[in-house]
C-alpha cells in the first residue's frame, strides 16, 4: 500500500485466500493502531466489530497494576482483531492504493539475475507455474521466511527459544486486557471479534514436550494455578475453538537486504510473542522502509544506501524491545514485581510502565529521575 501510494506497480502475492486465521496473538500496540489511522484503516478496523481495549491490569506475586499505555498520536485505545479480520483489511487498503493482489499463489522460488534477485517464482490458484520479475522483492513471508532461505540471510542476532504457547477463544468469559504472571507462567486474556476472549498461557519452552501430550490439562491448570478468578470465570464459559499453540517462538534479527532483496517483518525479526509485539512491529517497519527507500528504487546507489539505513534502524529501534521480551519470556518475575510493587500508588508510572511494553515509551524514558526517587523511598 505505501509503495503504491508513492507511485510504484506492486505485485502483492499471498499463498492463503482470505479471509483465513492464521497463529498469532493478534493484539496492536498504540504505535500500530496510531499507523492504521495515519493510513486510513483505522475505521475500517472498528467497524469489524472489534472491541476497544482502553484498561490493562496487571497481577504478578504480591502486586496488582491497572492503568494503560500513554497515547501515541492521540491514539490510546487499542484492539486486538482476529487475523481472518485485520488481515483483508490491510489488503484491502493496498488494492485501493492501485497495488494488484493475487490470492492462492504461493511464492516456490527466486529468480536471479547473476548475484542480484530480479523476481519470484509462484504457483497460481490453478496450479500452473508463473514468474513476474521485480526491482525489489520485499520478502514479508514470516519465520520461515523462504526469501530468506533462497538468499541465505543468515542470522546476526540469534537467542535460544524462551517460551512456548497455547491459546483458545472463550465465549460468555468477560474480561478486559488482562495479565497474570508467577514464576514459569504467564497469562492473558483479552478481548477480540464475535464477543470471544482470548485466552493465552505461557510455559518455558524446556516443559514444551510435556505441555504437547496434554494441552488442554495444562493449559487449564495453568490458568487455575495462576489466576483463580480469571479460570472461575472460564468455568461459566464456553471455549469454542480448539486449542492453538506453538514451541517454535524463534529469537533473532537476520540479516535485512541483499541484492534486489530485502525482508519485513518476522522474516526479518521474531521474537517471543509473550509482549505481543509482532504486528505493531511489521507496520513500524513497513513505514521505515518505504520512507527511506521514497524516490530511490530505480536508482541502484541510492537504493542500496536506503536500505543500509533500513537495517540500520531495526537495530536502532527494536534491540531494546527485543531484549525486554526475553526478560519477559524468561518467566522469571521475582525481580520485576519487586520493583513493581513499588509503584503502586503511583499512576503516571504505573501507566509508563505499560508504555515501555506498547513502545509508547522507551526504556530510557521509563527510567528517569522520578523512578529513581520512588526506588529509593522505598
Amino acid at each position: 500500500m505505501l509503495f503504491a501510494q508513492q507511485g510504484y506497480r506492486v505485485l502483492l502475492l499471498e499463498k492463503a485466500r482470505f479471509p483465513q486465521d492464521t497463529l498469532s496473538s493478534h493484539y496492536i500496540h498504540q504505535p500500530g493502531i496510531s499507523l492504521l489511522g495515519r493510513w486510513g484503516l483505522l475505521d475500517e478496523l472498528r467497524a469489524a466489530g472489534c472491541p476497544p481495549i482502553d484498561r490493562e491490569s496487571y497481577e504478578g506475586p504480591g502486586v496488582r497494576l491497572d492503568g494503560f499505555s500513554l497515547p501515541v498520536d492521540g491514539h490510546r485505545t487499542t484492539y486486538a482483531p482476529r487475523r481472518f479480520v485485520l488481515d483483508p483489511i490491510l489488503a484491502a487498503g493496498a488494492v485501493a492504493a492501485g497495488v494488484e493482489f493475487r490470492e492462492s499463489c504461493a511464492v516456490t522460488d527466486l529468480v536471479f539475475d547473476d548475484d542480484r534477485v530480479v523476481g519470484v517464482r509462484y504457483t497460481t490458484p490453478g496450479g500452473a507455474e508463473a514468474t513476474d520479475r521485480a526491482r525489489l522483492v520485499v520478502g514479508a513471508d514470516g519465520m520461515r521466511s523462504l526469501v530468506a532461505r533462497k538468499v541465505g540471510a543468515g542470522n546476526v542476532v540469534e537467542h535460544p527459544r524462551m517460551s512456548c504457547v497455547y491459546y483458545s477463544y472463550w465465549a460468555g468469559v468477560p474480561a478486559g486486557f488482562e495479565v497474570y504472571e508467577r514464576p514459569g507462567r504467564w497469562m492473558v486474556a483479552a478481548p477480540t471479534n464475535d464477543d470471544l476472549t482470548l485466552i493465552m498461557t505461557y510455559f518455558p519452552q524446556d516443559e514444551f514436550s510435556e505441555v504437547r501430550k496434554e494441552v488442554e490439562p495444562a493449559y487449564l491448570e495453568a490458568v487455575r494455578s495462576t489466576s483463580p478468578e480469571l479460570y472461575e470465570r472460564m468455568s461459566a464459559g464456553e471455549r469454542v475453538e480448539q486449542m492453538y499453540g506453538t514451541g517454535h517462538q524463534e529469537n533473532y534479527f537476520r540479516k535485512a537486504y541483499g541484492p534486489g532483496w530485502v525482508l519485513l517483518g518476522d522474516a526479518v525479526h521474531h521474537k517471543d510473542s509473550i509482549t505481543a509485539r509482532g504486528i505493531t512491529d511489521a507496520f513500524i517497519q513497513a513505514r521505515s522502509l518505504t520512507e527511506h527507500i521514497g524516490e530511490r528504487l530505480h536508482d541502484p546507489a541510492a537504493l542500496d544506501e536506503a536500505l543500509k539505513r533500513y537495517e540500520e534502524d531495526l537495530e536502532d529501534t527494536f534491540s531494546d524491545v527485543y531484549q525486554g521480551a526475553l526478560n519477559v519470556a524468561e518467566l522469571k518475575p521475582e525481580g520485576r514485581t519487586e520493583m513493581l510493587r513499588k509503584l503502586v500508588g503511583h499512576q503516571e508510572l504505573i501507566d509508563r510502565f505499560f508504555s515501555t511494553v506498547s513502545g509508547a515509551c522507551s526504556f530510557d524514558d521509563f527510567y528517569n529521575a522520578e523512578l529513581l526517587a520512588v526506588l529509593d523511598q522505598n
